[in-house]
């Protein structure tokens, strides 16, 4: 097993998403849709009524692997296993895949896998969001300097930091949830999109097969389904493992040895040579896997071109590309929920952080309470800058108490109280509330397919 070449056999992806694309499931339900049309087709008067019942039957006999190596001769697996079927069926094999083209049953088993998919990942995405938002309010008085440009800002809370994650995933929650109505539907239209050979009967077969797997239609295709729709797969799982990843990046900063404020407190080996590594692996390999995920969606906007009323090119790079993305996505979610299980904040060092510039990083307070005092904000801006830039072994206090144009403004009292992490976050605390209240909402309200394989 662990000599197989590709990891997702062995190392990356659950065992119950890997499941979906096994040849045992993907073969299942090529087969479950060929008895749904055959069924159709009795309905329809034109096969015998009792025939999908045969050949359902008959086919749980069928070794997947058969269908591969007459594929290998004949060169088209949706032929082969047709045919098969046809062979092994008795009387009622003659009627298999009767005015069906081979993606009425590739790209309508691509649905039911992609449902199941979804459910999978979805129910993960769930669980991080849970995770994330117990961390948020956990830490809600939790104090942080907040950075932008990798530079000290204003101070935040964890709870804060936090919070911002469960926001975002929830929008791909939303994402995953609304695609899915573009994306899991029904081709049922034989050669080229136009029902031919079923006549007037093509829209009642159609309806049939649907009712039977529980998937409602597209409005029209050609010869496939529109690939816009695993297009809008692979790019929404993208986004999704890019605010993985920069969760992941986050911990990984955060976790440095000048900053410490961070770390995954997991035993392990940190590293082969020097044993005081405490290295951030899970948060590492959550960033590494972000990388292939994103590099899957080019392939699949190329897929959506195609010539015609369709051409093979899509076909073998979505045979890679479908599952490796759902597969990639599916490790990096059991690794971030395994690294919000272990991570861990050092509060003594946020808050040695937090004191480094000895206040400087209330400026901005400074100018706003200048401005309340009757001075132009392009004028206050540019006197505190001066102050903070000439800091010499003494905090923001000091300095603007003993400079000549500012003293008579303000008390140390009026400064102390403002100039500290309690006032600066004293917002963050709704803003904590009213994103786990989205998060719960998103998750609650928008409601995935019922319909299960």
């Amino acid at each position: 097993m662990i000599g197989n070449v590709c990891v997702f056999n062995w190392r990356y992806g659950s065992p119950e998403l890997r499941r979906l694309f096994t040849v045992e499931n993907i073969v299942k339900n090529y087969i479950r849709v060929e008895v749904a049309l055959l069924k159709a087709l009795g309905e329809a008067g034109i096969a015998p009524s009792q025939c999908f019942l045969e050949v359902e039957k008959c086919a749980n006999e069928i070794d997947p692997m058969e269908i591969y190596r007459r594929e290998a001769v004949i060169g088209h697996d949706i032929a082969a296993l047709s045919f098969i079927l046809g062979e092994k069926c008795g009387e009622c094999g003659k009627y298999v895949h009767l005015g069906a083209t081979s993606y009425d049953i590739v790209d309508t088993a691509w649905a039911l896998i992609l449902r199941d998919a979804l459910n999978i990942i979805r129910r993960k995405l769930k669980n991080v969001i849970e995770k994330t938002g117990k961390l948020a309010l956990e830490h809600a008085d939790t104090y942080v300097i907040g950075r932008t440009h990798g530079q000290h800002a204003l101070p935040i809370t964890f709870g804060f930091k936090f919070a911002n994650y469960v926001y975002e995933f929830s929008r791909s929650y939303e994402r995953l949830v609304e695609l899915e109505k573009r994306l899991v539907r029904l081709k049922m239209s034989g050669s080229v999109g136009t029902m031919a050979s079923w006549g007037d009967k093509g829209f009642l077969i159609e309806e049939h097969v649907g009712r039977e797997l529980c998937l409602e239609p597209h409005q029209i295709t050609t010869q496939v389904a529109p690939r816009d729709g695993f297009a809008e797969l692979a790019a929404a799982l993208a986004i999704l493992a890019s605010q993985l990843d920069r969760l992941a990046l986050e911990v990984r900063e955060l976790s440095r040895t000048e900053i410490s404020e961070v770390y995954e407190a997991v035993e392990r080996v940190g590293s082969s040579v020097m044993p005081h590594k405490r290295n951030p692996v899970t948060a590492e390999r959550i960033s590494g896997l972000a990388k292939v995920a994103r590099s899957l969606v080019a392939a699949a906007l190329e897929n959506i071109v195609l010539m015609h009323e369709r051409d093979l090119t899509n076909s073998s790079s979505e045979r890679v590309v479908i599952p490796h993305i759902l597969l990639t996505v599916d490790q990096m979610l059991e690794d971030t929920i395994k690294l919000l299980s272990v991570i861990r904040i050092d509060e003594e060092k946020a808050r040695f952080n937090l004191d480094l510039t000895r206040g400087a990083v209330y400026s901005e307070l400074v100018v706003a309470k200048l401005v309340e005092k009757g001075w132009a904000r392009h004028e206050a801006y540019m006197k505190v800058k001066k102050i903070v830039e000439n800091l010499h072994g003494e905090d923001l206090v000091e300095a603007i108490l003993r400079d000549p144009d500012l003293s008579s403004y303000f008390t140390e009292g009026e400064l102390r109280s403002t100039l500290n992490p309690e006032y600066a976050t004293r917002n963050t605390k709704k803003l904590i509330e009213r994103a786990l209240n989205y998060a719960q909402r998103t998750v609650s309200e928008a409601s995935p397919s019922k319909c299960s394989n």
